[in-house]
């Protein structure tokens, strides 16, 4: 009998759990290792935000969901991956030891590369629960005397997807409350150019976004380094193709929010030939790591290089289609080699985003997700915005009842309406 252990209870680690399970019977023993028993369906921060949603509209305890499947939980954070002795260390003091380790942790968060930056200091974040929750409570205070708003994405961010949702669901909320007309809006974003998305741009979803952004009155700022947050104000440089200071900015605000650089977890850091430099997993075509070939990971802890070369660094995303398919792909992995084959299961990274605007949304799909691609699509419309929530509701409900249907089938055979063999096949 082989013991894995899944580092990680977001929705790769949850959504590995049952794929794994599925994959190898129930011979082989498998341990879910998360901070704390809650989780937290993360699409829906940006609305846990502005108030429309309640946190356990969102949230659910995994321990029964995942023993009724005989998969193990464990809710204390890890405090070190001890990858030469196949043990977890964890923050209590205690230790668990693994034949096979999957890594599903996320990232860090790292704010403290731009000081004044994040929850702890001058801007809100909707990265986890408790952050949007506390986006949720100062945006209150906020309400009772508007003033600007800035939102963006800092360097070395690698999502931007939930940056443009925020600000999009924020102009939608204060028109509904009909204070629009008292809060100028400037989105801030250290991409070369809008709807770059740290994918060298999807179809034209630079025009698509610039546009929308327009009819909402959004000015935005490009190629934009932030350099500190003070209270009430960002200061911020504003670079050329070459990286030289273009402009400085200096941004009054009554209310901001950042996605911040992304940072390997403490837990795997320093640990040589698991890691590239900044902390995240090194793995093959397999999702296997080479230098200790019984770790895997998935999702956003894993290395992947930026797109292209731009002139502020922004982080390649890893969508929930990528993610899900990683996962697939370690699943299957997982089975060949308790079954004593070899391992031949290869993730197709292509990309795909469901980004709500409030009362619309925009839908990109690049396969694959470097360019050239195969298929592009850019998209807009209410029905993004209604495909969103009909998946925030079917993950739950899917997870409360120890099932995690794979992401990819909910988003393209449910949003998009595309076979999923002709997507796997890279076929528009």
């Amino acid at each position: 009998m082989a013991n894995i252990i899944i580092l990680g209870a977001g929705i790769g680690g949850m959504s590995a759990a049952y794929e794994i399970r599925d994959a190898i019977g129930k011979e082989h023993a498998i341990t879910v290792v998360g901070d704390g028993p809650v989780f937290n369906f993360t699409p829906s921060n940006p609305w846990l935000a502005v108030g429309w949603r309640k946190p356990d509209e969102i949230r659910l305890n995994v321990t029964e969901p995942l023993e009724s499947r005989n998969i193990r939980f464990v809710p204390t954070r890890a405090n070190k991956v001890v990858a030469e002795a196949n043990r977890l260390d964890l923050v209590d003091g205690s230790s668990l030891n693994y034949d096979y380790l999957v890594i599903t942790t996320g990232p860090r968060l790292a704010f403290e590369r731009v000081p004044g930056s994040g929850p702890e200091g001058f801007t809100q974040s909707v990265c986890t629960g408790p952050h949007a929750e506390k986006a949720w409570l100062s945006y209150e205070e906020f309400l009772k005397k508007p003033g600007p708003v800035v939102v963006g994405a800092l360097q070395g961010a690698s999502c931007f997807g939930p940056a443009y949702e925020f600000a999009m669901i924020l102009d939608t909320d204060l028109r509904r409350r009909k204070l629009r007309d008292r809060v100028p809006m400037t989105f801030v974003t250290s991409e070369p150019y809008i709807g770059h998305m740290g994918l060298g741009g999807i179809g034209d979803s630079k025009g698509l976004l610039e546009s929308e952004m327009r009819q909402r009155h959004i000015k935005w700022i490009s190629n934009a380094r932030v350099t500190s947050v003070e209270q009430g104000k960002i200061n911020a440089e504003q670079l050329d193709e070459q990286s030289a200071v273009l402009k400085t900015h200096e941004l009054p605000f009554s209310y901001s929010m950042f996605i911040p650089p992304f940072a390997g977890v403490d837990a795997v850091q320093g640990i040589e030939g698991l890691t590239n430099p900044g902390g995240f997993i090194l793995i093959d075509e397999h999702q296997c790591n080479p230098t200790f070939p019984n770790i895997f990971a998935a999702g956003v802890c894993v290395a992947i290089p930026p797109v292209e070369v731009t002139p502020v660094p922004t982080g390649a995303p890893k969508t929930g289609l990528m993610i899900e398919s990683m996962v697939t792909a370690i699943a299957n992995n997982l089975r060949d080699v308790l079954a004593g084959k070899p391992m031949k299961a290869r993730a197709t990274w292509n990309a795909m985003c469901l980004a709500d605007m409030g009362d619309s949304g925009f839908a990109f799909i690049a396969l694959p997700q470097i360019p050239p691609r195969n298929v592009t699509k850019a998209m807009s419309g209410k029905w993004v915005h209604l495909a969103k929530v009909a998946y925030e509701k079917y993950f739950l409900r899917k997870m409360r009842k120890g099932k995690a249907d794979p992401i990819y089938e909910t988003y393209v055979m449910k949003a998009f309406g595309i076979d999923r063999l002709k997507l796997e096949e890279n076929i528009d």
